[in-house]
């Protein structure tokens, strides 16, 4: 089954904290990235460099296989 996290109608960090049912804070503590930073990322004051968006959607699909196996 192929999953779909990043889209060009929404955010995809927000995309990927929503799939992984995570608020800011859990998302941010699990992959070290400060609270005030992902804000900005979501809100899209900031936009963040291409290759964390792929390393994080590489991570969120990995952490989320359990999610699919449900």
């Amino acid at each position: 089954m192929q999953i779909e996290i990043q889209s060009n109608d929404e955010n995809p960090i927000k995309r990927m904290r929503s799939y992984l049912e995570m608020t800011q804070e859990q998302f941010s503590d699990a992959y070290g990235i400060p609270v005030r930073t992902l804000q900005q990322w979501e809100a899209g004051r900031r936009n963040p460099p291409e290759y964390v968006v792929n390393l994080l959607e590489r991570a969120v699909k990995e952490d989320g296989k359990g999610k699919m196996d449900s």
